[in-house]
């Protein structure tokens, strides 16, 4: 019998701390109340708007799937609406996040990329409830007051993730000597 053997890189070790960080600050977050329903801060979104920046889209796309997989595992919440809301909520916001790359660094800082995800987000998770769980055209209404909260979280998550970035060093950059 063979056995397999990875070489695990000091970039798989990075990402995986930071989807397990990513896992830990949604538990976080879910364990305090919230004073409308199904509004949170999305905290977590930080690590993947980091991961973004430092890593690349795919693996941003990694740890934000494997987020809402891991914290529907751990709520128990994987497959009811309730994860199907996170995980319409992040695809949307990956699906921004990866148009995003597209947009000049100069114009579109962390703050407004956090800002159209955060959007996104509320978006995917809208849509969701009015083609799925509240099939009535009164289902749109929830966007304005959702897309205010996405706004109000998307600037002050982005503005976090700004400041840290710009107190890291660039990442390394391979030569091409």
């Amino acid at each position: 019998m063979q056995s397999i053997q990875f070489k695990i890189t000091l970039a798989d070790r990075q990402i995986a701390g930071l989807t397990v960080l990513a896992i830990g600050l949604h538990m976080i977050e879910a364990s305090f109340p919230s004073p409308l329903p199904g509004v949170k801060p999305g905290i977590a979104n930080i690590v993947v708007l980091f991961v973004l920046y430092r890593f690349g889209f795919a693996t941003a796309a990694s740890v934000s799937l494997l987020r809402v997989f891991a914290s529907g595992l751990l709520f128990g919440q994987l497959f009811t609406p309730t994860f199907f809301l996170s995980l319409a909520g992040a695809i949307a916001s990956l699906g921004v996040l990866w148009l995003a790359q597209a947009l000049p660094r100069k114009a579109f800082s962390a703050v407004s990329v956090s800002v159209l995800a955060a959007m996104a987000h509320i978006f995917g998770q809208v849509c969701l409830v009015r083609l799925w769980l509240i099939p009535v055209p009164q289902a749109w209404l929830l966007l304005s007051p959702l897309w205010l909260t996405a706004l109000l979280f998307g600037i002050s998550n982005g503005l976090m993730i700004q400041a840290l970035l710009n107190q890291l060093a660039p990442p390394h950059q391979p030569s091409t000597d």
